[in-house]
């Protein structure tokens, strides 16, 4: 059987962490690749890796490298420790590779291409709950993704506590 790719859409907040502990429960077998899709949406052009990899996104970032606080920085991210445990979780008792993919720019479209450039078998993300009226304004990532992926969506809503 071939290698998945699975992505996880991660802007490392608590909608993110469930969608990551959704798919790592649900979604992710051994074998399959989790891919970790970050997008940078507010960044500075004098960051040193953005003038590189603005266009096609970072190279895939393995797991043990991400959790170093010096690659992060490198990339302009900030993964939380809850979400690192996750990965950690995963990659070590499922037998899946994870990865990390960064990207810079606009989050609806870097996802959409994500998808398409990897490719993804499927993306798993989060949903922040956005009122109508804001939704309306804002837009909405996780519809845009759901109604143009080329692959399934899964939108996970984060429970309450």
């Amino acid at each position: 059987m071939a290698k998945r790719h699975v992505g996880v859409a991660s802007d490392f907040s608590p909608c993110s962490r469930a969608a990551l502990r959704w798919a790592s429960r649900n979604v992710v077998r051994s074998g399959d690749r989790l891919v970790l899709v970050h997008v940078v949406s507010c960044y500075q052009k004098e960051q040193g890796v953005v003038h590189l990899w603005e266009r096609t996104g970072s190279p895939l970032i393995p797991f043990n490298e991400l959790s170093d606080p010096s690659v992060a920085k490198r990339y302009g991210i900030s993964p939380d420790k809850e979400t690192l445990d996750i990965l950690a979780h995963v990659a070590n008792l499922q037998g899946v590779e994870v990865v990390a993919k960064i990207y810079w720019g606009d989050p609806m479209k870097k996802l959409f291409e994500a998808i398409e450039s990897m490719p993804l078998h499927c993306l798993v993300m989060g949903s922040r709950g956005l009122s109508k009226v804001k939704r309306a304004f804002l837009g909405s990532v996780s519809r845009y993704c759901v109604n143009n992926a080329t692959c399934p969506v899964t939108v996970v809503k984060e429970q309450s506590k």
